[in-house]
């Protein structure tokens, strides 16, 4: 089976192709180089690792306070001067 490259660099994979495997729109295809051509796959190993345990920590102190420890203080943001309006 054969397929084009459009100019916007996309292509059609075949009906047959996109039935066996399941490829619906949306689909996360990745393409791995090999000697011998490119290999399609379908998808990745499902959700990222990050955003398996997303939401899971549970901290004793609020972020910034860690932060805050790590790294030492955070330097305090200089003051806006004041301009003195006159009244004539």
């Amino acid at each position: 089976m054969k397929s084009t490259i459009s100019a916007k660099g996309q292509i059609t994979v075949p009906v047959e192709i996109r039935d066996k495997l399941g490829l619906a729109p949306g689909t996360v295809v990745r393409f791995d180089l090999r000697e011998d051509g490119v290999l399609l796959r379908k998808g990745g190993s499902g959700a990222h690792p990050v955003d398996q345990v997303f939401g899971r920590l549970r901290l004793t102190k609020p972020v910034d306070v860690l932060l805050d420890e790590m790294r030492g203080p955070r330097p305090v943001a200089p003051r806006a001067r004041r301009t003195r309006t006159t009244k004539r």
